[in-house]
Order: C-alpha cells, then sequence, then structure tokens
C-alpha cells in the first residue's frame, strides 16, 4: 500500500489560502504599477530621472504627432523634423517642470511643439501642407481630379496666410481634432479668446478662398 498524507489542519489551510491570495494582490498591483508607468504622465515621471528608456519610448509614441503638428503649422516639411527632434529635447529637459495634475502630456506636448512652429514662421512659408479634404472615393475623371487638387492647393496657401496663431488655432481644432478647451490650454487662452481667434482665422481663409470659387463657377 502507498503512503497516505493525511489532510493538513484548517489553520494551515487558511494560511495557504491567504498566502496565494497575497501573491495574487501582489501580482494584480504589480501589474497596475506597470500599467500607471507606461501612461504618458508615469514615462515623463522617470524621464524626470534620467530614464532614458522611458524618453525612447515617449519618442516612439509621439513623434508622429510631433512630426505632423510642426509641418501643419508651418507649412514647410523640411523644418518639421527639425521643430519635433528640438520639441522632444525640451520634453528631456523640462520634464521636471510638467504637472500631471494641470495637463495630460499631449497637452503639453502640442504647446511645445506649437509655440517652436509659431517662432519658425518667422522665415518664409511655403504652401505644401495636406490639409484639404481628400477627394471622395470613387474614380473621378481627369478634370475632377484637377479641380480638387487646385481647390486643396487654395486651402493650403489660404491657410498658410494666416498669421501664426491663427493658423495654429486651425490646425489644432480642424486637423488634429482638439476641442474648444484643449486648443485653448495648448495655445494657454481662455476658451472665449480661442473661439475668437479661430472666427477670425476661418474667415480669413473663405475670404481668400471665394475670389477662385466665384471665378471657377462662371467657367462654362
Amino acid at each position: 500500500m502507498g503512503s497516505f498524507a493525511p489532510p493538513r489542519p484548517a489553520c494551515h489551510r487558511r494560511k495557504a489560502r491567504g498566502a496565494a491570495y497575497q501573491g495574487q494582490e501582489r501580482d494584480r498591483s504589480g501589474g497596475r504599477r506597470a500599467m500607471e508607468n507606461d501612461a504618458d504622465e508615469g514615462l515623463v515621471a522617470q524621464v524626470a530621472a534620467g530614464d532614458r528608456l522611458a524618453f525612447r519610448r515617449l519618442m516612439e509614441r509621439h513623434m508622429p504627432l510631433a512630426v505632423r503638428v510642426a509641418q501643419r503649422v508651418t507649412g514647410n516639411a523640411a523644418d518639421a523634423d527639425d521643430i519635433a527632434q528640438e520639441a522632444f529635447l525640451r520634453v528631456w529637459t523640462r520634464a521636471g517642470s510638467f504637472d500631471p495634475t494641470k495637463a495630460r502630456f499631449t497637452t503639453w506636448l502640442y504647446r511645445i511643439v506649437t509655440n517652436l512652429a509659431i517662432d519658425q514662421r518667422r522665415r518664409p512659408l511655403h504652401a505644401d501642407l495636406d490639409l484639404a479634404a481628400e477627394v471622395a472615393d470613387g474614380e473621378p475623371g481627369p478634370h475632377a481630379t484637377l479641380e480638387a487638387r487646385e481647390e486643396r492647393r487654395a486651402v493650403d496657401a489660404a491657410i498658410a496666410a494666416l498669421p501664426a496663431r491663427q493658423r495654429a488655432a486651425v490646425v489644432l481644432f480642424h486637423m488634429e481634432g482638439l476641442s474648444g478647451r484643449e486648443a485653448a490650454a495648448v495655445l494657454e487662452l481662455s476658451e472665449k479668446a480661442f473661439e475668437s481667434l479661430l472666427i477670425r482665422g476661418r474667415a480669413a481663409v473663405k475670404a481668400a478662398c471665394r475670389p477662385r470659387a466665384e471665378t471657377a463657377g462662371r467657367i462654362p
């Protein structure tokens, strides 16, 4: 006969269950901490402590956003990479000043990139943005495609000609999809002031595009 192992006393079974439960809780809490550290705000805190790996993860996650916004606000694709790199250099050097109770990391990054891009607007601009609406699905004929391209260039040129802050307002709200409150926070304006800035920018774009639309309407 094989040896018979008597059941452990109840107190031992309770201790075993308690130890297992505590282990599960440690695993859960460890998982929560990992998720918190992987969030943008957690990564910024690590960057402030000099963590280069956390900085690399932030760059991989948000560099496309920085390049896109820089290009849209400056209107110059050649400068977008430089602006994005400078923005992340500032993230590295100023991470300790970031306050997650006042803004999300993306709002802070939008602000850094937008301010750099507005400063860059002092240089000559090139209307090479991809800001206009895409051509509708389907296969338009040559005339329709040409007309869509011309409209696109007209809108791009009108946005490129806006004063820097009006252009930033149009880009953040219409191109980046930020809410009025979020875009106002990026530009450090009140919501009312941002709305006024956006209205002026939109009106200027419409006014610039209207003569071409009227001319196009007279062409048979």
